[in-house]
């Protein structure tokens, strides 16, 4: 009987050590990023500010999306592609202690935009050790050949030299979403930084198989938050029948819903698996609902303004702006200067809208 005993304490012992040693090898294999819902609510509001049109309250962090969890914060550099209606932000926040940059996403007023998100044609990436990976040429077009690269690695360059090796975390909201990833993955791959961070919202599929195997390579510390039947984490579609030519999400994926009946509601945060395309996550309803896309963690995420793409201005700022041939903005202040307190009642209180449709 005593041998009895022995043999299924033993027997009970082996298989607890198998199970937890299978897990931890999991684990350390899939080497997926841990989730904190802090950092999420704190970057989706800079998602969120990114897409205001009044660049003086921008570059002055006095926005009305520019308090709360994000105050402290102070932009080193504010651009605007006014050709291509994209907006972008380099600054460096308090806490977490990190230079954050943030794209905003696809204008819903905005045609030009829409069709750059529905021009789905697969581009080769030019990136070394990428020869299979192909992506989506809107997206990667609208980070790589406009006026927003160049700002944004000129602008985390004079942030290092200022603030030294602190992290980076790379935010945006649908299309901003998309630009973030490959500003991420240009970071790593052609700046050679070691420690990028990126957290997106309502993204969209931006390559084949390839490319999402080869970015969550490079770039692992990367999620993607997915809310209830929000429309764009499911275009461009993925085909399972096609795994070489369709696209693909990388992971990891955050997916946001609730449960329940009647008044009785629960908000659930379901941590998705490693695939990129977890068929129990947001894979597993049908993607159509727009107003699900533009709110995160109760946060509104879209253009105030009303009109396509319009921006507007205190005629001071405006003077200190610098503006190429074609019309694009850039913002930029010194980081070893204090920001410049600037309000629309401390000049002329009149304001200069600029407006591209």
């Amino acid at each position: 009987m005593g041998k009895i005993r022995w043999l299924i304490l033993v027997t009970c012992l082996s298989l607890f050590a198998f199970s937890d040693g299978r897990e931890l090898k999991v684990w350390r294999k899939s080497k997926l990023p841990e989730y904190n819902h802090t950092l999420a609510t704190i970057l989706v509001q800079y998602a969120s500010s990114v897409y205001l049109s009044d660049l003086t309250e921008l570059i002055t962090w006095t926005c009305c999306r520019c308090d709360g969890l994000t105050k402290g914060f102070e932009i080193i550099e504010l651009v605007v592609d006014v050709e291509h209606c994209l907006q972008a932000f380099v600054g460096v926040a308090e806490d977490p202690h990190a230079i954050i940059i943030a794209f905003r996403g696809t204008n819903e007023h905005s045609l030009q935009n829409w069709v750059e998100d529905l021009y789905w044609k697969q581009h080769d990436i030019n990136y070394p050790g990428m020869d299979d990976a192909m992506v989506h040429r809107g997206f990667y077009s609208a980070y790589h050949n406009t006026t927003i690269r160049p700002a944004i690695l000129d602008a985390v360059e004079r942030a290092k030299k200022f603030y030294g090796d602190i992290q980076i975390i790379v935010t945006g909201h649908s299309m901003g979403g998309a630009m973030a990833a490959f500003c991420a993955l240009d970071l790593t791959v052609n700046q050679h930084e070691k420690s990028v961070q990126v957290m997106t919202f309502g993204q969209p599929r931006v390559g084949n198989s390839a490319f999402a195997s080869l970015y969550s390579k490079r770039v692992p510390n990367t999620i993607r938050v997915t809310h209830d039947h929000d429309i764009v984490p499911h275009l461009p579609p993925y085909y399972s029948y096609l795994p070489q030519k369709t696209y693909r999400h990388f992971p990891r994926e955050v997916w946001l819903y609730n449960i329940g009946l009647g008044s009785l509601i629960y908000s659930v945060e379901k941590i998705c698996d490693g695939s990129g395309e977890d068929p129990d996550c947001s894979r597993s309803v049908s993607g159509n609902s727009i107003s699900d896309h533009l709110e995160y963690y109760g946060v509104r995420l879209g253009s105030d303004e009303p009109m396509s793409c319009k921006i507007v201005m205190d005629a001071h700022v405006l003077n200190l702006s610098s503006r190429d041939s074609r019309g694009n903005i850039i913002l930029s202040r010194d980081p070893a200067t204090p920001l410049l307190k600037m309000s629309t009642t401390k000049f002329d209180n009149q304001k200069n809208p600029i407006s591209v449709d």
